[in-house]
Parts: structure tokens; sequence; C-alpha cells
């Protein structure tokens, strides 16, 4: 983060709670569509920090061994002639349900 001069805005919540961060803010901080961001609550106020984060390789163990022990499920499954494609979306269409239910409720 640069050492500039501080700067102050005043802003007001949208719908939802959300704010924008004003350009001039986003441009000191590097915050770019891409980023992701941190915010810590305090007894100062609210402070939000870009955070950057590495892609790894490795992957999850966790993830691995969840992807092993639904192996038999999704041989099952091919074995009824249901490709990964269809339960792929089965499971995109149930994902964003729950995610539309969720936005609701905290409107």
């Amino acid at each position: 983060m640069s050492t500039a001069e501080p700067i102050s805005k005043l802003v007001r919540p949208l719908r939802g709670g959300q704010i924008t961060i004003p350009a001039e803010f986003r441009k000191r901080l590097g915050i770019t569509r891409e980023s992701m961001l941190r915010l810590t609550l305090d007894d100062r106020g609210l402070h939000i920090s870009p955070v950057h984060v590495a892609e790894t390789s490795a992957g999850s163990p966790w993830l691995r061994e969840l992807y092993e022990m639904f192996a038999p499920v999704r041989e099952e499954i091919l074995a009824r002639g249901i490709s990964e494609e269809e339960v792929n979306a089965d499971i995109d269409a149930a994902v964003a349900a729950v995610r539309r239910e969720h936005r609701a409720k905290h409107e």
C-alpha cells in the first residue's frame, strides 16, 4: 500500500449493505475485479484490505479424499447412462437454487 497522504470519502450503503469503494482507493490499493478482499471489524471500525491469493498445483488433500469417497457413486451414475455433464449441470442448478434462497432470506 502507498504511503501517500490519507484520503477519505463518504459513501452511502446500497440495498443489502453493499458499498462502492471509490476508484482512487481501488487504484491505490491495487484492487481489480479479480481481487479478493479481507474485511476486519475491530473497536476502531471496519478495515478492508486486498488479499493476494496464490494458486497451488498440489490440490487439496481433503478435496481429493472427498472425490475418492464419491467414486462409487460416480461409477453408478455412469453405469446408468447419465453423463458427467448432466450431473454437473444438476449440481450447478442445485447450488444456484440454494444461493438464491440464501440471498432472499438475507435481503
